[in-house]
């Protein structure tokens, strides 16, 4: 399954191999069909939580939010020196991606973003190389923020037990600590191209720049906030947050398909129904292999209790797993693990399996995406040069985020 994930043939979608294999499995007594049953009831609120976060990010596409937010980088990292344009957009687009991946999910960081970074280097007329790079570490790293900020974050937030705002409070300063190592070596690591500019050249201006599109669309920006706002509450009030996340997707569904902008047919594909496919039949493949000897294999290596050297372990473990088998299965697999432990034990899963895939492309598939869109923009990745950045920013932002983390579950409790 892993392996159509990563190669796809043909582009078929990875749901061709996971649902017959889940399937499979389910036929040969490999996992009971009450217990697949079980696992998919698990995992259904997950998966329409999913959904409706990514019709909501394409929604916001579809409104000029992301072409609003790549005029906005191009207007404040123009300036009259030029030598200084390539690290004001790298600000920039560290801000942009952060709070994009946190709010809208990793998967419009990777999608929808990264192309737009892509045209603001062109018109700045600066070496994009660090700020696509940024882009997939961001959607990555960035992603500790909130439940709804990745597939992962919305598996572990169910095993927490933990409300909306008390997960947030506890990953907000990991979230920082994390962001702000990921900077400090990009800064270093991308010297000679953030250090080049041509003192002889002005920033291109591009016409589709020019034009009125490009203002923030402050409907969309208000039901995000509010969508936002409803998960906290949902949370707390012990309702499902997937409801607000399907009730923001709603109200700018509705709007776009009433000015025509947008056909039913969009929004179905826009909730990759055959990702979704392949989520549950995840599970469910995850499910039968832990339960036949790899939960057995894996638990004396996961450390009990949440004391510093134990949180260290779980993320390392964790980081070390998601790059040998990406980092859904990886979650899948140690959640039900590290559970008994607390919360502050499944925190440090999050952390390793976030965190960790910035190391090997096959860390998550949202780097596999990443590198099918930088090809399709001619500027394939270096595998080398992907490799060092991730010896550079994985263990020392392991290192600080658990350490923030820790210092978080002494202040708040977890």
């Amino acid at each position: 399954m892993l392996a159509w994930a990563v190669i796809r043939p043909r582009g078929w979608p990875e749901a061709v191999a996971a649902a017959p294999a889940a399937v499979i499995l389910i036929a040969a007594g490999a996992i009971p069909a009450g217990a697949a049953g079980s696992e998919a009831r698990q995992l259904g609120p997950v998966i329409g939580f999913l959904a409706a976060i990514l019709v909501l990010a394409h929604l916001c596409d579809d409104d000029g939010l992301f072409r609003a937010c790549g005029a906005r980088m191009a207007r404040s990292s123009a300036g009259p020196s030029r030598r200084a344009v390539p690290r004001r957009l790298l600000v920039q687009v560290f801000v942009i991606a952060s709070v994009t991946t946190a709010v809208l999910s990793l998967d419009a960081t990777v999608v929808l973003l990264t192309p737009v970074v892509f045209a603001t280097a062109a018109r700045l007329e600066v070496r994009a190389r660090p700020h696509v790079y940024a882009c997939t570490h961001l959607a990555n790293s960035a992603s500790l923020l909130l439940p709804v900020s990745n597939l992962t974050n919305l598996l572990a937030f169910a095993a927490s037990g933990l409300a909306f705002g008390h997960f947030a409070a506890l990953m907000a300063v990991p979230w920082l600590a994390v962001i702000g190592v990921e900077y400090v070596v990009f800064s270093r690591f991308f010297a000679s191209d953030l250090n080049t500019g041509d003192l002889n050249v002005r920033p291109r201006r591009d016409r589709a720049d020019d034009d009125g599109d490009t203002g923030l669309p402050v409907f969309t920006v208000v039901v995000v906030a509010l969508t936002l706002a409803g998960f906290a509450g949902a949370s707390a009030a012990g309702i499902n947050p997937a409801w607000a996340a399907f009730a923001g997707a709603v109200v700018l569904a509705v709007r776009a398909l009433a000015r025509r902008r947008v056909a039913p047919a969009d929004l179905v594909r826009a909730a990759d129904l055959p990702f979704l496919v392949f989520v549950l039949s995840l599970g469910i493949v995850v499910k039968a292999v832990t339960d036949n000897g790899l939960g057995q294999a894996l638990a004396p290596l996961l450390p009990g209790g949440t004391s510093l050297p134990a949180l260290l372990a779980t993320a390392a473990l964790a980081a070390a797993l998601a790059n040998v088998c990406n980092n859904l299965p990886a979650v899948l697999v140690l959640l039900p693990l590290a559970a008994p432990s607390g919360a502050g034990a499944v925190l440090a899963v999050l952390l390793g399996v976030n965190i960790g895939p910035n190391l090997t492309y096959t860390g998550s598939l949202a780097t596999l995406l990443w590198r099918r869109i930088l090809a399709h923009h001619g500027s394939s990745p270096d595998l080398g040069e992907f490799t060092r950045l991730g010896l550079l920013t994985v263990p020392a932002g392991l290192v600080i985020g658990v350490l923030a983390l820790w210092a978080g579950l002494h202040a708040l409790g977890g």
